[in-house]
């Protein structure tokens, strides 16, 4: 049996992708995302565009604070370590098994997927419609669904898909497939400090993913220093000195309104002197669209390549997987700007928007390093193309646990 879905859906897929880009560029003209309000745009971002034409301000001495930390790190002459105590209760998520956590937090996303075939023994374009349609509303992406529904429109009209697991099979496999160049784990090399530099628009959860990355980092027996490079907000570098109490690292800090670059290099300074394993800078938050903005990122980069050409080792930008499409396009300007090595997708576990990543793959071909499907420094973990399609599609049939 050959189906008539093919040429009708193109038809359908080609006017809905023209439907995307004719949005898209509304976007650009906006200069913010459609999943961001003129009301949601904060005056954080309105204070960034303000402070960054504020003239150089004098600040104070660097100041880290560091609490058991994994390798000692003396101060040195100027720095001043702050000693606290008590650690954090293990929250109940942490107890749960890695596939649990990760079935968990894509339940939204996986949703669509399990009545696709409740009921169905017959494989037709009704079927196939319904599929492409979750797809779609999942985020996956115009080009992902083609790819996918032209693998199972393919395999049914050969009939080596005679049944709904035999689709169900497939899916996951192209699934896995275009995934495929996105599955790279972010590896530390023996630099000494390895610099990861992280960046992101606000409210993708830069800070918290730099917070649990440490104590990952941490955990696995490396010695990590965190550099408040967010100086346009007073609460950036105290979240990310809590992070810091929490995970037991030290935090370099200037005052608000410092220049980033400067406190990056400092901490970098610091961080080579003392011999530290990893080096992980926080950056303010800011549109793909802010020009001058993106241009102080870029300073970063010039400042540390002018002392060593190898750095930033990684430079990773924090998308929230609930601006779907739009994350996308961030992606696109801050590696035409920057050049990313890395993408880590947050907030899974809040949206129906995670087929993100399929995009990012397909288009991209960035390494998806870290998902974050929580709360817990538990639920953010290293992508595995493998685990996440399992996960993704767990309602319908069994996966390994």
């Amino acid at each position: 049996m050959v189906f008539g879905f093919g040429k009708k859906k193109k038809k359908q897929l080609k006017k809905a992708k023209k439907s995307t880009d004719k949005q898209d560029q509304s976007i650009e003209t906006n200069g913010q995302s459609d999943s961001v309000s003129a009301e949601s745009i904060t005056a954080d971002l309105i204070a960034e565009a303000e402070v960054a034409e504020v003239p150089a301000v004098e600040v104070p001495a660097v100041e880290v604070q560091a609490v058991e930390a994994t390798k000692a790190i003396k101060p040195t002459k100027g720095e001043k370590v702050v000693e606290r105590s008590g650690k954090a209760a293990i929250p109940q998520s942490e107890k749960k098994s890695y596939f649990s956590r990760l079935k968990a937090g894509l339940a939204k996303t996986g949703a669509g997927f399990g009545h696709l075939f409740l009921g169905k023994k017959v494989l037709d374009d009704e079927l196939l419609e319904d599929l492409e349609t979750v797809l779609l509303m999942a985020d996956v992406g115009i080009e992902s669904t083609q790819e996918i529904i032209d693998d199972i429109t393919d395999g049914i009209a050969r009939k080596s898909l005679k049944d709904s697991d035999a689709v169900v099979e497939q899916l996951k496999l192209t699934m896995q497939r275009i995934l495929h160049t996105s599955d790279k784990p972010l590896v530390f090399t023996d630099e000494k400090p390895f610099v990861l530099l992280v960046v992101g628009i606000n409210g993708a959860g830069k800070t918290t993913t730099i917070g649990k990355i440490a104590q990952k980092i941490k955990t696995e027996g490396k010695s990590v220093m965190l550099a408040a490079g967010d100086t346009f907000r007073a609460a950036a570098v105290e979240q990310l000195e809590a992070w810091g109490e929490r995970a037991g690292v030290p935090v370099v800090s200037q005052g608000i309104g410092a220049d980033s670059a400067s406190v990056i290099y400092d901490a970098y300074e610091s961080a080579k002197a003392k011999g530290v394993d990893v080096l992980i800078a926080d950056t303010a938050g800011r549109l793909h669209t802010q020009s001058h903005l993106m241009s102080e990122i870029e300073k970063i980069v010039r400042v540390l390549r002018k002392h060593d050409s190898s750095t930033p080792h990684e430079v990773m930008l924090v998308i929230d997987a609930g601006n779907g499409q739009n994350a996308l396009n961030q992606a696109k300007e801050f590696h035409h700007s920057l050049g990313l090595t890395g993408i880590t997708v947050t907030k899974l576990d809040g949206t129906a928007k995670g087929g993100i990543v399929f995009p990012i793959a397909k288009q991209l071909g960035l390494p998806v390093r870290f998902i974050g499907v929580g709360e817990s420094a538990q639920d953010l973990r290293e992508f595995n193309a493998t685990d996440f399609v399992n996960a993704l599609l767990s309602d319908l049939g069994s996966t390994p646990h």
